[in-house]
């Protein structure tokens, strides 16, 4: 399958590695041109534009970091909608605002164009190995001709209508952000009452506290790795979309409000783009503690 990928970043680049790996031929752009050369050095061809790399595939993959990016890219000038024939499908894997996707999504169906927003859950390590949760959203017809794509890059679920994928990401962010500031008030209470927070960690993983996050955010914090799978600011982003979906909605949300404000507060104190998992940090300032082994 002829396929481009737009958007090499910390997630883009490895999951446009894996479409390579399971065969597919593959056209690449991005702004950092050093990542379109280690990109090309693996077997794929370098895109000039988005409009280019459009014209060269049958199904063009952006990864971006928001909205605005994914509208420039596909509908701005030389984006995607200048180079792409009638027929192919573009597939927004970004983490934007529902309403950002529905938009792009009309437009790509007012040239002809199908379209899907299947942003991702997993982090860097799951986008290196390929098992990342995909959630979908768009039309079964269009979503059934882009499924040997999302195998190479993990599980896929078609959830609903163009934007139902967005709206799933954002509940899925929403319990990872909230989960993370838990384990960091547990653990700092564990380690501020004189235990070791990893005998704490293996002792309650495998209860009902246990989950993906917990095993894969506790040993980072332990550890003192904060090297970003998923950086702050990103999911912070994230949480911003959340809300504005809410308030639409009239939905409230306190704990997720709660999770944003300490986030922007970790921006502002300089630890944007470390890993989410730093969240702890935020609650070891105030506790006068640091959570590390023994």
């Amino acid at each position: 399958m002829k396929v481009g990928f737009v958007g090499l970043g910390i997630m883009g680049k490895p999951m446009a590695r894996n479409l390579l790996k399971a065969g597919h031929a593959l056209v690449v752009h991005d702004l950092v041109t050093s990542a379109v050369d280690e990109l090309v050095a693996a077997g794929a061809a370098r895109g000039a534009s988005a409009a280019d790399v459009a014209a060269r595939s049958e199904i063009t993959i952006t990864m971006l970091p928001d909205g605005p990016e994914v509208e420039a890219v596909v509908l701005g000038p030389g984006g995607i909608l200048e180079g792409a024939q009638p027929g192919s499908i573009v597939v927004d894997m970004s983490s934007i605002s529902p309403i950002v996707a529905q938009r792009v999504g009309a437009a790509c169906a007012a040239k002809g164009l199908g379209f899907l927003d299947a942003p991702v859950s997993g982090g860097e390590p799951k986008a290196i190995d390929g098992s990342l949760a995909i959630m979908v959203g768009g039309e079964q017809a269009v979503f059934d001709q882009v499924l040997p794509l999302f195998d190479a890059l993990g599980s896929s679920t078609l959830t609903g209508a163009v934007g139902a994928g967005n709206v799933t990401k954002l509940a899925n962010q929403i319990m990872v952000a909230v989960n993370i500031a838990g384990m960091s008030e547990a653990l700092a209470l564990a380690t501020k009452s004189g235990l070791d927070p990893e005998v704490v960690f293996n002792a309650v993983k495998g209860g009902l506290a246990g989950s993906a996050v917990l095993n894969a955010k506790a040993p980072m914090v332990i550890g003192r790795n904060f090297k970003p799978g998923f950086r702050i600011r990103l999911h912070q982003k994230d949480l911003r979309n959340a809300l504005l979906a809410a308030e639409a909605l009239k939905v409230s949300l306190p704990f997720t409000s709660l999770a944003q404000q300490v986030l922007m507060s970790l921006m502002n104190n300089g630890r944007g783009d470390l890993d989410h998992s730093a969240i702890a940090t935020f609650i070891e300032d105030m506790a006068q503690v640091e959570i590390k082994r023994s």
